[in-house]
């Protein structure tokens, strides 16, 4: 648990850390990739912890990997590389700095450390989860496999070492249905997201996918009946939805893709309006740069993802605080596992 008092009296000795409208104007290249959802009052508080966590990074040799789940300032503000999980991890394969700051959730900063065991990694929380992970654990994959002798286990990137260790390969929302498609066997176990799972079987027929029962509590919550209703009030809004959002909520929906797939379809398709069915940061992000996109209707936010603040970052860097750390052997079976899907990626996109 974070010592708040202790930790903001040491970082107010360090750095200026008053809201500035004097450093919010000179920062103005900044907030314009966020001037539609943060206004410059807002932004002049968080413009002193900007400048102190970019200064910090050149002086520690650091770079912030940042999940589209973060909010406007630390997306546009601090972070050297944005986008989802597949991005991010093979991003993390290209890193040359010696530190790793990953702002997202745990099992994010693990695969980090999974593919670069000699780099430090840090998480600014360490309390930043995730439902989906948890939901899961290496035993409920042998009692998966027990079930489908002989079946592969694709699990979702959203899962901790000790699973990805004892899976024979990951995927994340963008690669889902391509990797289950590429396993030899009729049938294929996947976990732990039990609607990603559903929605690849109708994707990929020719395969026997079982599931597990796991959920992401962003995305469980969306209906059917609620885009339906929605739909009968704003008939000319395009309604877009993450594939962790159950089976009837994508089956209403105009499209469903991953984060990167909602940003690439955004960006190719520019709807008068559109409504992301998935955590409500993925809109506040892309909203200036489409205009001419007017982004509607209701989000929810993932209390895990929210941990994470440009002051939690700022300490950790500062501190050198909350670094992970995976067992070496359990990680030397997990990287199989992630590097079996970078690999079966990159041969997907060729």
């Amino acid at each position: 648990m974070l010592d708040f008092a202790a930790m903001r009296a040491t970082l107010a000795e360090a750095y200026d850390l008053a809201p500035s409208m004097a450093l919010a104007e000179e920062m103005r290249d900044i907030h314009a990739k966020m001037d539609r959802v943060v206004p410059l009052v807002d932004f002049a508080r968080y413009a002193p912890y900007i400048r102190a966590i970019n200064r910090l990074k050149a002086e520690k040799n650091a770079v912030i990997l940042a999940h589209n789940y973060m909010t406007p300032e630390i997306y546009h503000g601090v972070a050297d590389v944005v986008g989802d999980s597949l991005q991010l991890a093979i991003e993390a394969t290209k890193v040359e700095a010696g530190t790793i700051v990953q702002c997202g959730v745990h099992f994010m900063a693990e695969t980090s450390k999974i593919l670069n065991p000699a780099k430090r990694v840090l998480i600014p929380d360490m309390a930043a989860g995730c439902s989906l992970a948890e939901s899961i654990t290496a035993e409920g994959i042998a009692s998966m496999r027990a079930q489908y002798p002989g079946a592969p286990v694709v699990s979702y990137v959203n899962t901790t070492a000790e699973v990805k260790a004892a899976s024979d390969i990951c995927c994340t929302s963008s690669n889902a249905a391509q990797i289950v498609a590429a396993m030899e066997s009729d049938v294929v176990i996947m976990t732990p997201d039990q609607y990603l799972a559903q929605n690849v079987a109708k994707q990929v027929p020719q395969k026997k996918v079982v599931w597990w029962a796991g959920s992401c509590i962003v995305h469980e919550q969306y209906t059917a009946e609620d885009i339906t209703e929605f739909r009968k009030w704003n008939p000319e809004t395009r309604v877009i939805a993450h594939p962790e959002c159950p089976p009837s909520v994508v089956s209403v929906s105009d499209f469903s893709g991953s984060t990167s797939g909602i940003i690439s379809y955004v960006e190719r398709e520019k709807p008068q309006k559109a409504m992301l069915v998935t955590e409500c940061s993925m809109a506040s992000n892309i909203a200036d740069a489409l205009p001419e996109v007017d982004f509607v209707g209701p989000c929810n936010m993932c209390p895990y993802m929210k941990k994470i603040t440009l002051e939690k970052i700022l300490w950790s860097l500062h501190s050198g605080q909350a670094e992970v750390f995976v067992d070496p052997e359990i990680a030397a079976k997990a990287r199989i596992a992630v590097e079996r899907m970078i690999e079966l990626s990159r041969k997907i996109a060729k």
